[in-house]
């Protein structure tokens, strides 16, 4: 499980002091593009190829509220991918206690906006991505 930290800036708060909810989807995001960088696939790497990796849908549950300079640390993990469709997982601790946690479901798409089979077209990826979702904690 790759782990990022995340430093809750004063803007992402609320008028009551606490961070906004929606931050939290923007905490995964940062994340997930971090953890594409130490996979040996960036954003950008992918973007040159003409992949995109649009998200199909999210998800994230509540449990705690985090405030101005608490440092989150994001766990990430692969848990789903079949060459088509890919399923990460996230978990937001404050001092190793769980804030939330989430889920993004992607897609891969060319330029044009359609399918793209990863484990046909892009055969290195696919062995990177294979490898993470049995990589062990």
């Amino acid at each position: 499980m790759y782990k990022y930290t995340h430093k809750v800036k004063y803007y992402e708060t609320d008028k009551m002091g606490i961070t906004h909810h929606s931050n939290y989807i923007r905490f995964m995001e940062e994340a997930r593009v971090d953890w594409m960088n130490s996979i040996g696939c960036s954003y950008k790497k992918c973007e040159d190829m003409e992949l995109f990796s649009p998200v199909l849908s999210i998800k994230c549950d509540y449990v705690k509220t985090t405030t101005f300079e608490d440092s989150i640390d994001i766990k990430i993990k692969l848990i789903k991918y079949n060459g088509l469709k890919m399923t990460l997982e996230y978990i937001l601790l404050k001092n190793e206690e769980l804030v939330a946690k989430g889920e993004t479901q992607h897609c891969f798409i060319n330029k044009k906006g359609m399918p793209i089979r990863i484990k046909k077209d892009y055969k290195e990826l696919d062995k990177i991505l294979n490898e993470q979702l049995i990589k062990k904690e």
